[in-house]
């Protein structure tokens, strides 16, 4: 299974290693990445696949909005069926 993570935030230090951090200790794979800074905020999408993941979506999903208020960024996961079918045009 697929997911697409999402993070918004306040510019900082660290958030890019905050979050693939989390994703390595649980064993998720990120197959593609896109980040930008936008007039000081920080935005990116991920592409993870969870095929290998230690723990369920749920728990992952949990963890990372955790992981996110603790940097000051708003995190959100999404299924990749989900993501795609909100976004179709």
């Amino acid at each position: 299974m697929r997911a697409i993570i999402t993070v918004v935030g306040k510019d900082r230090v660290g958030i890019i290693a905050a979050i693939s951090t989390l994703l390595a200790e649980n064993n998720v794979n990120i197959l593609d990445i896109s980040q930008t800074i936008m007039q000081g905020f920080f935005t990116m999408i991920m592409l993870v696949d969870l095929q290998n993941c230690k723990i369920k979506f749920s728990e992952l999903k949990d963890l990372l909005i955790k992981r996110g208020r603790e940097i000051g960024v708003d995190v959100n996961m999404q299924h990749e069926d989900l993501f795609n079918a909100i976004n179709r045009i």
